[in-house]
């Protein structure tokens, strides 16, 4: 699949730097590698509605980790599939009479405008399941070799007392788990089940629902397995991070990075695991289940600046809860225009640009770096005159993608 267009991102040329991120799985800051190549796996939207708030939170925060990396010379290997066929787009399908496949064609190019107006750095590996069909079907087949499954009636499942991840990224009681994976797409009650929590890996053929030819049996994959395969065919058996949204903690993270561990003998599968927080309006989390959305799209057509949008979800710290409100907008408006005045300037005060970096090689620290370049811009336009301004706009466009 054509991912969208490459960002034109200024080499900064730093030093190399320290740098630290929340892991879910031991609960604390993890330092991450920056003189070697590393490799960062996002999980992708599933296309059956437009890019909201909390999408754009989750890939604007993996994008600020992927500009840190490369502003310290640390080369990335980024993937990142597209989840183009799954129950929930055939149930839109369902209720609008729409074909699913022109509802995945139509809501990924939207998706992908979004993020080229976000100046989002795309993935060099932009994989829909559909076209890597054959790549997860031999996943599931050499699990299944493995012997680490088991069929019931025409579904094949994932034996989960083959890993030890089970509640290790999530730390959520059993009973948790429980209430969780049957709200998530797992099926706990389902009658034959060796364990509650195992997974499914291939669904056999069903009443009208589409199905792929495989060597086992007419079907199509379960949700876990296509991160795995994607992963680990693109990726390598053993990455740097995986990524997503804290509600992918448990099942999906979990479940994929065990049928990874399975699928190539390599443990751990993630040195982190790192999840950006969910973003609600009115109390609730912005979901599509629930119809409380605020969409990038919609501000776009409105003539909001992306950047402001950026803005917003920059003075968020990635992994915090929040909730939206359109004053914030309006606060990430005048900030952009302050900016802007700043950086039009050709002297300004003194640049900002190490304690920058400092403060976003400690989990990404965004809200701070804002602050920074807040007080710097608040100078310049008053008359400080102590340093050229272009560094400063450099690194804020190289670093945090504004511009």
């Amino acid at each position: 699949m054509q991912s969208w267009s490459e960002v034109d991102v200024p080499a900064l040329n730093l030093a190399t730097a320290e740098l630290s991120v929340f892991d879910s799985r031991s609960a604390s800051l993890k330092a991450l590698p920056t003189k070697q190549t590393v490799q960062l796996y996002v999980c992708g939207i599933t296309p059956y509605d437009a890019t909201h708030m909390g999408h754009a939170a989750t890939y604007v925060a993996f994008d600020t980790l992927h500009r840190f990396w490369r502003a310290i010379g640390t080369q990335v290997q980024y993937a990142q599939n597209v989840t183009d066929i799954d129950d929930p787009l055939l149930e839109r399908a369902n209720l609008t009479g729409r074909p699913w496949q022109d509802i995945a064609i139509e809501q990924t190019a939207l998706f992908k405008t979004d993020m080229e107006a976000l100046r989002v750095i795309p993935p060099q590996n932009y994989i829909g399941v559909v076209e890597a069909m054959d790549v997860i079907e031999q996943s599931v087949v050499k699990l299944k070799e493995l012997g680490v499954t088991y069929l019931l009636d025409d579904d094949l499942y994932f034996d989960m007392t083959q890993t030890d991840l089970l509640g290790d990224v999530c730390h959520l009681t059993s009973e948790e788990m429980l209430e969780v994976f049957a709200q998530r797409g797992g099926d706990p009650d389902r009658p034959g089940k060796r364990n509650p929590f195992d997974a499914l890996l291939w669904r056999g053929r069903s009443g009208t629902d589409p199905f792929w030819e495989s060597e086992l049996g007419q079907g199509r994959p379960g949700w876990h397995i296509e991160c795995s395969a994607i992963a680990t065919h693109y990726l390598g058996a053993e990455i740097t991070v995986q990524g997503g949204g804290s509600d992918l903690k448990f099942p999906h993270h979990e479940m994929s990075a065990a049928h990874a561990e399975s699928l190539t003998g390599k443990r751990p599968f993630a040195q982190a695991f790192m999840h950006a927080g969910m973003v609600s309006l009115d109390g609730e989390k912005m979901s599509k289940s629930l119809g409380n959305l605020v969409f990038v799209s919609k501000l776009r057509e409105q003539g909001v600046d992306p950047m402001a949008i950026r803005l917003v979800l920059l003075s968020h710290h990635y992994r915090s809860d929040w909730e939206w409100f359109d004053s914030e907008l309006s606060a990430a408006q005048a900030r952009l225009e302050l900016w802007r005045k700043a950086f039009a300037k050709p002297m300004g005060a003194r640049s900002p640009v190490s304690d920058l970096v400092s403060k976003l090689s400690q989990d990404l620290d965004t809200p701070a770096a804002i602050q920074l370049v807040d007080t710097w811009a608040q100078q310049t336009v008053s008359g400080d005159e102590i340093e050229a301004t272009s560094s400063v706009s450099i690194a804020v466009d190289a670093i945090l993608g504004i511009v």
